[in-house]
């Protein structure tokens, strides 16, 4: 209206951003959703802070944050004590035993990603990433530092194991890949990815391909010997020879590198490759005027911060494809966080 004195909602709801996001953070780290989920009743504020092993006036202010941002729900009984129970979406995707859940990407975001943002500014002024004010690692070994401990790499697996448990079903439907019945799944990690393959296409077998120690892990942690139709082999992918296949699946691997590396990969994909076999790329598409999507402009400076790569537009990828000899490059946007790109030899 006018006279109306200026407020600048969004731009302090952008400062506040970081305050959502650590409530969201710290309320899964100190189990108020678990809680809830195993008690199978609302509790009260003083129920929770002593189960919770917090103070009752620290505990009430999180709780309540909580229902405001709908992660809560909060009832009051005739003595008015408050009682708090999880939300459906809580339920689904904040509770650890749900196969759905988010906690494990939560968990990555607060005590990784969060810390490598501190260093934003470094990030942008010097362009690369920031592993060694961060953690005080060397990057030089992108994988090394991402892996730089047992506890780390195994964070790491249950982050990409709840992302493909969500999204995982999407990108591998996007196309037909039935035709495709030896799919090797390159940087496979948990092996999630591979199981929503099998199970999209019953006639197709897996192949996890990944550095040693990831292999090692995901059979111990993620993959049951039942799994008949996923199988794995150790390598590293630039420097190994790849196994035979109809199909590659590179998922959320190539924005992890420079255009250089990726073409370097991708070329020796395209060797290894069967005659009319192909690739199948998964990644978050930036639009081709670079307007958005926001997610995807938000992850490329993740990538800033923590790896050699950014994302890219779907034509990025089909020139890399291209370059590599790749050719009947098809894209499809889901429309969801990642797209899928298949292009065939």
């Amino acid at each position: 209206m006018a006279g109306e004195e200026p407020y600048p909602r969004k731009i302090l709801q952008y400062m506040e951003g970081f305050l959502v996001s650590k409530t969201l953070f710290c309320a899964c780290e100190l189990g108020v959703f678990e809680q809830l989920h195993e008690s199978q009743r609302p509790l009260s504020v003083s129920e929770l802070a002593g189960s919770l092993g917090c103070s009752e006036d620290g505990t009430e202010r999180l709780l309540n944050a909580c229902v405001s941002l709908e992660l809560l729900n909060a009832d009051t009984d005739t003595h008015g004590t408050v009682f708090y129970s999880n939300t459906e979406m809580s339920s689904v995707f904040l509770t650890k035993s749900s196969p759905t859940s988010l906690f494990h990407s939560i968990e990555y975001s607060s005590r990784t990603i969060y810390l490598c943002w501190h260093y934003l500014n470094d990030a942008v002024r010097e362009g690369k990433n920031q592993y060694e004010k961060a953690f005080g690692v060397n990057s030089k070994d992108l994988f090394e530092a991402l892996y730089r401990s047992d506890e780390e790499m195994v964070k790491f697996m249950h982050l990409m194991n709840s992302i493909w448990n969500i999204c995982g079903r999407d990108v591998v439907t996007a196309f037909d890949l039935s035709p495709f019945r030896c799919i090797c799944d390159l940087g496979g990690c948990s092996g999630a990815l591979a199981k929503q393959c099998v199970s999209a296409y019953p006639e197709s077998t897996v192949t996890i391909f990944d550095l040693p120690k990831v292999v090692r892990t995901s059979q111990q942690h993620f993959v049951s010997p039942q799994d008949e139709r996923i199988s794995f082999c150790e390598g590293d992918f630039f420097k190994d020879e790849l196994p035979q296949a109809d199909l590659y699946i590179l998922a959320r691997i190539l924005h992890d590198w420079t255009d250089q590396r990726s073409v370097e990969l991708l070329a020796k994909i395209y060797h290894s490759c069967r005659p009319g076999g192909g690739v199948l790329l998964v990644e978050s598409l930036l639009y081709e005027d670079d307007s958005g999507p926001l997610t995807a402009q938000l992850y490329s400076l993740n990538m800033l911060v923590q790896t050699e790569g950014r994302e890219r537009k779907a034509s990025d990828y089909s020139r890399l494809l291209n370059a590599a000899g790749f050719t009947h490059v098809h894209i499809h946007n889901t429309g969801k966080i990642y797209d899928a790109i298949l292009a065939r030899k």
